[in-house]
Protein backbone atom coordinates (compact mmCIF):
# COMPACT_ATOMS: atom_id res chain seq x y z
CA UNK A 1 0.00 0.00 0.00
CA UNK A 2 1.59 3.22 -1.18
CA UNK A 3 1.87 5.96 1.43
CA UNK A 4 3.33 9.41 1.79
CA UNK A 5 6.13 8.15 3.99
CA UNK A 6 7.81 11.52 4.35
CA UNK A 7 4.58 12.81 5.88
CA UNK A 8 4.24 9.66 8.04
CA UNK A 9 7.72 10.18 9.48
CA UNK A 10 7.10 13.87 10.11
CA UNK A 11 3.82 13.06 11.89
CA UNK A 12 5.62 10.46 14.01
CA UNK A 13 8.29 13.01 14.94
CA UNK A 14 5.72 15.67 15.75
CA UNK A 15 3.33 13.50 17.77
CA UNK A 16 3.41 14.21 21.52
CA UNK A 17 2.55 10.54 22.12
CA UNK A 18 4.62 8.31 19.87
CA UNK A 19 4.01 4.67 19.08
CA UNK A 20 6.96 2.38 19.70
CA UNK A 21 8.75 0.86 16.72
CA UNK A 22 10.69 -2.23 17.80
CA UNK A 23 12.39 -4.57 15.33
CA UNK A 24 9.90 -7.34 16.04
CA UNK A 25 9.20 -10.26 13.73
CA UNK A 26 11.02 -13.49 14.70
CA UNK A 27 9.00 -14.01 17.94
CA UNK A 28 5.99 -14.61 15.67
CA UNK A 29 7.13 -18.24 15.59
CA UNK A 30 5.67 -18.64 19.07
CA UNK A 31 2.31 -17.28 17.96
CA UNK A 32 2.24 -19.73 15.06
CA UNK A 33 3.80 -22.76 16.77
CA UNK A 34 6.55 -23.11 14.16
CA UNK A 35 10.36 -23.02 14.13
CA UNK A 36 12.77 -20.40 12.80
CA UNK A 37 13.69 -22.92 10.11
CA UNK A 38 10.08 -23.04 8.97
CA UNK A 39 9.66 -19.26 9.15
CA UNK A 40 12.63 -18.46 6.91
CA UNK A 41 11.52 -21.10 4.39
CA UNK A 42 7.99 -19.84 3.74
CA UNK A 43 6.75 -16.51 2.43
CA UNK A 44 3.27 -17.34 3.69
CA UNK A 45 4.59 -17.94 7.21
CA UNK A 46 6.55 -14.69 7.21
CA UNK A 47 3.59 -12.64 6.00
CA UNK A 48 1.24 -14.32 8.47
CA UNK A 49 3.74 -13.81 11.27
CA UNK A 50 4.08 -10.11 10.52
CA UNK A 51 0.29 -9.84 10.43
CA UNK A 52 -0.10 -11.57 13.80
CA UNK A 53 2.49 -9.26 15.35
CA UNK A 54 0.68 -6.24 13.90
CA UNK A 55 -2.63 -7.47 15.33
CA UNK A 56 -1.13 -8.00 18.77
CA UNK A 57 0.91 -4.79 19.07
CA UNK A 58 0.25 -1.12 18.46
CA UNK A 59 3.63 -0.53 16.83
CA UNK A 60 4.21 2.45 14.55
CA UNK A 61 5.18 0.15 11.68
CA UNK A 62 5.60 -3.51 10.80
CA UNK A 63 9.26 -4.48 10.43
CA UNK A 64 10.25 -7.68 8.65
CA UNK A 65 12.94 -10.20 9.57
CA UNK A 66 16.43 -8.89 10.30
CA UNK A 67 18.03 -11.98 8.77
CA UNK A 68 21.58 -10.98 7.88
CA UNK A 69 22.39 -14.30 6.23
CA UNK A 70 20.12 -13.95 3.20
CA UNK A 71 22.29 -11.77 0.99
CA UNK A 72 25.56 -13.57 1.78
CA UNK A 73 23.90 -16.89 0.98
CA UNK A 74 23.00 -15.51 -2.45
CA UNK A 75 26.70 -14.80 -3.09
CA UNK A 76 27.57 -18.38 -2.14
CA UNK A 77 28.19 -18.28 1.62
CA UNK A 78 27.27 -21.28 3.74
CA UNK A 79 24.76 -20.61 6.49
CA UNK A 80 23.85 -22.36 9.71
CA UNK A 81 20.12 -22.74 10.30
CA UNK A 82 18.46 -23.90 13.50
CA UNK A 83 14.95 -24.16 14.89
CA UNK A 84 15.40 -21.53 17.60
CA UNK A 85 18.04 -19.00 16.49
CA UNK A 86 18.43 -16.49 13.66
CA UNK A 87 20.50 -17.98 10.77
CA UNK A 88 24.22 -17.18 10.71
CA UNK A 89 26.93 -17.21 8.04
CA UNK A 90 29.67 -19.83 8.38
CA UNK A 91 33.20 -19.27 7.06
CA UNK A 92 34.25 -17.01 4.18
CA UNK A 93 34.22 -17.28 0.39
CA UNK A 94 36.76 -14.56 -0.51
CA UNK A 95 40.36 -14.17 0.64
CA UNK A 96 42.17 -12.46 -2.27
CA UNK A 97 41.58 -9.48 -4.53
CA UNK A 98 41.44 -11.87 -7.52
CA UNK A 99 38.64 -13.81 -5.85
CA UNK A 100 36.85 -10.57 -5.04
CA UNK A 101 37.02 -9.42 -8.65
CA UNK A 102 35.86 -12.83 -9.91
CA UNK A 103 32.89 -12.97 -7.54
CA UNK A 104 29.65 -12.75 -9.49
CA UNK A 105 26.87 -10.45 -8.32
CA UNK A 106 23.80 -12.69 -8.05
CA UNK A 107 20.45 -11.67 -9.50
CA UNK A 108 17.82 -10.50 -7.05
CA UNK A 109 15.53 -13.45 -6.49
CA UNK A 110 18.41 -15.88 -6.06
CA UNK A 111 18.51 -18.00 -2.91
CA UNK A 112 15.88 -16.91 -0.42
CA UNK A 113 15.65 -13.31 -1.63
CA UNK A 114 12.76 -14.16 -3.95
CA UNK A 115 10.91 -15.76 -1.06
CA UNK A 116 11.53 -12.75 1.19
CA UNK A 117 10.27 -10.37 -1.50
CA UNK A 118 7.13 -12.50 -1.88
CA UNK A 119 6.65 -12.35 1.89
CA UNK A 120 6.63 -8.55 1.87
CA UNK A 121 4.22 -8.45 -1.05
CA UNK A 122 1.85 -10.72 0.89
CA UNK A 123 2.36 -8.80 4.15
CA UNK A 124 1.48 -5.50 2.51
CA UNK A 125 -1.83 -7.04 1.49
CA UNK A 126 -2.55 -8.12 5.05
CA UNK A 127 -1.26 -5.11 7.02
CA UNK A 128 -3.03 -1.94 5.95
CA UNK A 129 -3.12 0.15 9.14
CA UNK A 130 0.61 0.96 9.30
CA UNK A 131 3.69 1.05 7.05
CA UNK A 132 5.54 -2.17 6.25
CA UNK A 133 9.35 -2.14 6.26
CA UNK A 134 11.50 -4.86 4.70
CA UNK A 135 14.95 -5.71 6.04
CA UNK A 136 18.28 -5.74 4.22
CA UNK A 137 21.91 -5.97 5.26
CA UNK A 138 24.30 -3.02 4.89
CA UNK A 139 27.18 -3.12 2.40
CA UNK A 140 30.08 -3.35 4.87
CA UNK A 141 28.26 -5.95 6.94
CA UNK A 142 27.67 -8.02 3.78
CA UNK A 143 31.30 -7.70 2.69
CA UNK A 144 32.35 -8.78 6.19
CA UNK A 145 30.33 -11.95 5.89
CA UNK A 146 31.91 -12.75 2.54
CA UNK A 147 35.44 -12.11 3.86
CA UNK A 148 35.00 -13.05 7.53
CA UNK A 149 34.09 -10.48 10.15
CA UNK A 150 37.47 -10.59 11.88
CA UNK A 151 39.56 -10.67 8.70
CA UNK A 152 37.86 -7.66 7.10
CA UNK A 153 39.17 -5.43 9.90
CA UNK A 154 42.71 -6.39 8.89
CA UNK A 155 41.95 -6.14 5.18
CA UNK A 156 40.74 -2.55 5.58
CA UNK A 157 44.37 -1.68 6.40
CA UNK A 158 46.29 -4.26 4.38
CA UNK A 159 44.06 -4.90 1.33
CA UNK A 160 41.76 -1.88 1.03
CA UNK A 161 41.33 -2.30 -2.74
CA UNK A 162 39.95 -5.80 -2.23
CA UNK A 163 37.48 -4.51 0.34
CA UNK A 164 36.32 -1.75 -2.00
CA UNK A 165 35.80 -4.25 -4.83
CA UNK A 166 33.52 -6.29 -2.59
CA UNK A 167 31.75 -3.20 -1.32
CA UNK A 168 30.94 -2.11 -4.87
CA UNK A 169 29.41 -5.52 -5.60
CA UNK A 170 27.56 -5.63 -2.31
CA UNK A 171 26.16 -2.15 -2.90
CA UNK A 172 25.02 -3.06 -6.41
CA UNK A 173 23.17 -6.11 -5.13
CA UNK A 174 21.58 -4.41 -2.10
CA UNK A 175 20.39 -1.51 -4.26
CA UNK A 176 18.59 -3.87 -6.63
CA UNK A 177 17.20 -5.84 -3.68
CA UNK A 178 15.75 -2.64 -2.18
CA UNK A 179 14.22 -1.73 -5.54
CA UNK A 180 12.55 -5.15 -5.67
CA UNK A 181 11.08 -4.59 -2.21
CA UNK A 182 9.87 -1.19 -3.33
CA UNK A 183 8.20 -2.77 -6.37
CA UNK A 184 6.60 -5.36 -4.08
CA UNK A 185 4.90 -2.59 -2.10
CA UNK A 186 7.19 -2.08 0.88
CA UNK A 187 7.08 1.39 2.37
CA UNK A 188 10.80 1.31 3.15
CA UNK A 189 13.70 -0.79 4.37
CA UNK A 190 15.67 -1.09 7.57
CA UNK A 191 19.28 -1.40 6.43
CA UNK A 192 21.37 -3.15 9.08
CA UNK A 193 25.04 -2.17 9.14
CA UNK A 194 26.20 -3.51 12.53
CA UNK A 195 29.72 -4.60 11.56
CA UNK A 196 30.52 -1.00 10.64
CA UNK A 197 30.06 -0.27 14.34
CA UNK A 198 33.40 -2.00 14.93
CA UNK A 199 35.27 0.45 12.71
CA UNK A 200 37.04 3.65 13.67
CA UNK A 201 35.29 6.84 12.56
CA UNK A 202 37.83 7.28 9.74
CA UNK A 203 37.39 3.73 8.47
CA UNK A 204 33.61 3.99 8.73
CA UNK A 205 33.72 7.15 6.64
CA UNK A 206 35.69 5.29 3.98
CA UNK A 207 34.27 1.77 3.96
CA UNK A 208 30.64 2.12 5.06
CA UNK A 209 29.02 5.55 4.90
CA UNK A 210 29.56 6.35 1.19
CA UNK A 211 28.25 2.95 0.10
CA UNK A 212 25.14 3.23 2.27
CA UNK A 213 24.60 6.69 0.78
CA UNK A 214 24.69 5.23 -2.73
CA UNK A 215 21.86 2.89 -1.78
CA UNK A 216 19.86 5.65 -0.08
CA UNK A 217 20.27 7.98 -3.05
CA UNK A 218 19.11 5.25 -5.43
CA UNK A 219 15.96 4.13 -3.62
CA UNK A 220 14.71 6.68 -1.07
CA UNK A 221 11.89 9.02 -2.02
CA UNK A 222 8.68 10.37 -0.49
CA UNK A 223 7.01 6.94 -0.63
CA UNK A 224 9.98 4.77 0.37
CA UNK A 225 12.21 5.45 3.37
CA UNK A 226 15.54 4.01 4.50
CA UNK A 227 16.04 3.53 8.24
CA UNK A 228 19.72 3.01 9.09
CA UNK A 229 20.45 0.53 11.88
CA UNK A 230 23.80 0.11 13.64
CA UNK A 231 24.10 -1.62 17.02
CA UNK A 232 27.87 -1.18 17.34
CA UNK A 233 29.47 0.50 20.34
CA UNK A 234 31.27 3.21 18.33
CA UNK A 235 28.26 4.81 16.66
CA UNK A 236 28.45 8.01 18.68
CA UNK A 237 32.06 8.57 17.56
CA UNK A 238 31.15 7.93 13.90
CA UNK A 239 27.80 9.72 13.89
CA UNK A 240 28.92 12.35 11.36
CA UNK A 241 29.52 9.77 8.63
CA UNK A 242 26.34 7.92 9.62
CA UNK A 243 24.24 11.07 9.22
CA UNK A 244 25.92 11.77 5.88
CA UNK A 245 24.22 8.66 4.47
CA UNK A 246 21.07 10.76 4.17
CA UNK A 247 18.84 8.04 5.63
CA UNK A 248 15.36 9.13 6.67
CA UNK A 249 15.78 7.87 10.25
CA UNK A 250 18.37 6.13 12.43
CA UNK A 251 18.18 3.16 14.79
CA UNK A 252 20.81 2.39 17.43
CA UNK A 253 21.63 -0.53 19.72
CA UNK A 254 21.95 -0.78 23.46
CA UNK A 255 25.77 -0.75 23.36
CA UNK A 256 25.57 3.04 23.55
CA UNK A 257 23.98 5.63 25.81
CA UNK A 258 20.92 6.65 23.79
CA UNK A 259 20.53 9.91 25.65
CA UNK A 260 24.07 10.89 24.70
CA UNK A 261 23.41 9.89 21.10
CA UNK A 262 20.35 12.15 20.96
CA UNK A 263 22.55 15.19 21.58
CA UNK A 264 24.21 14.48 18.21
CA UNK A 265 21.01 13.98 16.19
CA UNK A 266 19.56 17.02 14.34
CA UNK A 267 16.21 18.08 15.76
CA UNK A 268 14.41 17.34 12.51
CA UNK A 269 15.76 13.78 12.26
CA UNK A 270 14.13 10.78 13.95
CA UNK A 271 16.34 8.43 15.98
CA UNK A 272 15.21 5.18 17.58
CA UNK A 273 16.47 2.82 20.28
CA UNK A 274 17.49 1.06 22.45
CA UNK A 275 16.07 -1.41 25.00
CA UNK A 276 18.37 -4.44 25.26
CA UNK A 277 16.97 -7.23 23.03
CA UNK A 278 18.93 -10.08 24.61
CA UNK A 279 19.19 -8.88 28.20
CA UNK A 280 15.60 -7.67 28.49
CA UNK A 281 13.31 -8.99 25.74
CA UNK A 282 14.89 -12.45 25.69
CA UNK A 283 16.20 -12.93 29.24
CA UNK A 284 14.46 -10.28 31.31
CA UNK A 285 11.17 -10.26 33.16
CA UNK A 286 8.07 -8.10 32.70
CA UNK A 287 9.25 -6.08 35.69
CA UNK A 288 12.79 -5.60 34.42
CA UNK A 289 11.76 -4.67 30.89
CA UNK A 290 9.25 -2.17 32.28
CA UNK A 291 12.05 -0.53 34.28
CA UNK A 292 14.45 -0.58 31.32
CA UNK A 293 11.89 0.89 28.92
CA UNK A 294 10.85 3.64 31.30
CA UNK A 295 14.52 4.38 31.97
CA UNK A 296 15.31 4.92 28.28
CA UNK A 297 12.17 7.00 27.79
CA UNK A 298 12.84 9.13 30.88
CA UNK A 299 16.28 9.92 29.50
CA UNK A 300 15.37 10.41 25.85
CA UNK A 301 11.76 11.48 25.37
CA UNK A 302 12.69 15.08 26.20
CA UNK A 303 13.95 15.04 22.61
CA UNK A 304 10.87 15.31 20.37
CA UNK A 305 12.62 13.37 17.60
CA UNK A 306 13.15 10.25 19.73
CA UNK A 307 11.12 7.05 19.20
CA UNK A 308 11.37 4.18 21.67
CA UNK A 309 12.43 0.84 20.19
CA UNK A 310 14.37 -2.32 20.84
CA UNK A 311 18.13 -1.97 20.52
CA UNK A 312 18.21 -4.55 17.73
CA UNK A 313 16.18 -7.44 16.34
CA UNK A 314 14.18 -9.09 19.15
CA UNK A 315 15.31 -12.75 19.44
CA UNK A 316 12.90 -15.49 18.32
CA UNK A 317 12.33 -17.04 21.76
CA UNK A 318 11.78 -13.77 23.60
CA UNK A 319 8.75 -14.29 25.80
CA UNK A 320 5.62 -12.50 24.71
CA UNK A 321 4.92 -11.46 28.29
CA UNK A 322 8.13 -9.40 28.06
CA UNK A 323 7.18 -7.95 24.67
CA UNK A 324 3.71 -7.07 25.96
CA UNK A 325 5.33 -5.48 29.03
CA UNK A 326 7.45 -3.28 26.76
CA UNK A 327 4.37 -1.89 24.99
CA UNK A 328 2.57 -1.49 28.32
CA UNK A 329 5.51 0.51 29.67
CA UNK A 330 5.39 2.81 26.64
CA UNK A 331 1.70 3.44 27.29
CA UNK A 332 2.41 3.95 30.99
CA UNK A 333 5.09 6.53 30.26
CA UNK A 334 2.88 8.63 27.99
CA UNK A 335 -0.11 8.32 30.34
CA UNK A 336 2.08 9.57 33.17
CA UNK A 337 3.41 12.40 31.02
CA UNK A 338 -0.13 13.45 30.14
CA UNK A 339 -1.13 13.32 33.79
CA UNK A 340 1.85 15.47 34.65
CA UNK A 341 0.85 18.02 32.03
CA UNK A 342 -2.69 17.96 33.40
Amino acid sequence: MKRDMKRWLEELRGAPVKKAMPVLSFPAIQLMGISVRELISSSDAQARGMHLVAQRTDAAASVSLMDLSVEAECFGSAIRVSDEEVPTVVGSIVSTEEEARALAVPPVGAGRTGLYIEAIEKAVGLITDRPVFAGVIGPFSLAARLLDVTEIMIYCYEEPDMVHVLLEKATQFITEYCKAYKEAGANGVVIAEPVAGLLSPALSAEFSGPYVKQIVDAVQDDSFLVIYHNCGNSTIQMIDSILETGSAAYHFGNAIDMAEMMTHIPAGTVAMGNVDPAGEFRNGTPESIRAATLGVMDACCKYPNFVISSGCDIPPLSRWENIDAFFAAVNEFYAGTAAGRG
